[in-house]
């Protein structure tokens, strides 16, 4: 049983939490800051903290927040609709999907035609390894069929991708490219990438408002029905918000494994199974997660997010494994 004390505090703890990491954040570097020239440089009173701030910092701290929203979101809806607490982006082939859809668009020379290519690509390849996860997986399927669906997609669109590497030829710029989106960082992104992502917060918004019908929908669907949802209605809300979420997650930052897996886990463990108080937290402390693993990566010789975000993944999953055996 939940302590009612632990959800009351969960999402101003949270909240305080993104807040002290997002400051430490726009600190470290190597021109570090103090809490004075953060403001100073935010308000261009001082040129140089200013030039730091909002040309490298501050791009990359809100994609981080934005893509770590969506896909500890995207996590808790496919969870919720596989009733599955092992569903996530990665391990379902979704962020594959869209990391293929992008991969093949850049290989093809087509990615520099428009700054919308790339991201309409990646919702393409994700609605393609959603669509194919339905059909292998079915709604409530054991954990056992739900990992081998994923396993054979991951590996069919690991297929396409080493394809694309094999057989179009690539310049060096375009090869770069691909490697970055196989591998997931935040390594120079601007302020097009925060215009890329930021569908993510209307998104957010209008996943926010569905945690009562997914509440309602964890009874079964002819409770759920015969309390006022309209379940296909709602299911196919919940397959397209997943996917939207990770698809834009992706084709700002590449392959990042394992929030959409570990965030809304570790909530659902604190808070219990009601999703109309994890969708609030899992948003914000997924944000925090991914603004933590980066501060990881940078102070351990720049490692890549997606390098990191796996090693601490890779165990939790394991964990998990298992935990339910």
């Amino acid at each position: 049983m939940t302590s009612p004390w632990v959800q009351r505090i969960a999402l101003p703890v949270a909240l305080t939490a993104l807040l002290i990491l997002a400051l430490i954040s726009l600190s470290v570097g190597d021109l570090r800051l103090g809490l004075g020239q953060i403001w100073d440089g935010l308000c261009f009173n001082d040129q140089l903290a200013a030039t730091v701030l909002w040309k490298i910092r501050l791009p990359r701290l809100l994609v981080a927040m934005l893509i770590g929203a969506a896909l500890s979101a995207s996590g808790l809806v496919l969870q919720a609709y596989f009733r599955n607490s092992l569903a996530s982006p990665g391990l379902l082939g979704v962020s594959s999907g869209a990391v293929a859809g992008a991969v093949v668009v850049i290989g093809a020379g087509l990615a520099g035609y428009s700054l919308m290519v790339v991201p309409t690509a990646s919702v393409v390849g994700a609605l393609v390894a959603t669509f194919a996860v339905v059909i292998l997986a079915r709604r409530g399927a054991s954990t056992e069929r739900l990992l081998l669906a994923g396993v054979a997609l991951n590996a069919l669109l690991g297929a396409v991708t080493s394809y694309v590497l094999s057989s179009f030829t690539l310049t060096y710029e375009r090869n770069a490219q691909i490697m970055f989106w196989l591998l997931g960082g935040l390594e120079d992104r601007t302020w097009e990438h925060v215009a890329m992502a930021s569908p993510i917060v209307l998104a957010a918004a209008l996943l926010w408002p569905l945690g009562r019908p997914m509440d309602l929908l964890s009874l079964g669907e002819r409770e759920a029905q015969s309390l006022g949802v309209d379940v296909r209605r709602l299911r196919r809300w919940m397959l397209a918000l997943a996917t939207l979420l990770t698809a834009l997650a992706t084709s700002v930052t590449g392959t990042v494994g394992f929030v959409g897996l570990i965030v809304p886990h570790v909530f659902r463990l604190l808070l219990g199974p009601e999703h109309r108080r994890l969708v609030p937290v899992c948003l914000i402390g997924g944000a925090a997660f991914v603004v933590a693993c980066d501060l990881i990566g940078r102070s351990a010789g720049n490692l890549r997010l997606g390098i990191v975000t796996s090693l601490i993944g890779g165990p939790f999953f394991l964990w998990l494994l298992r935990r339910q055996a």
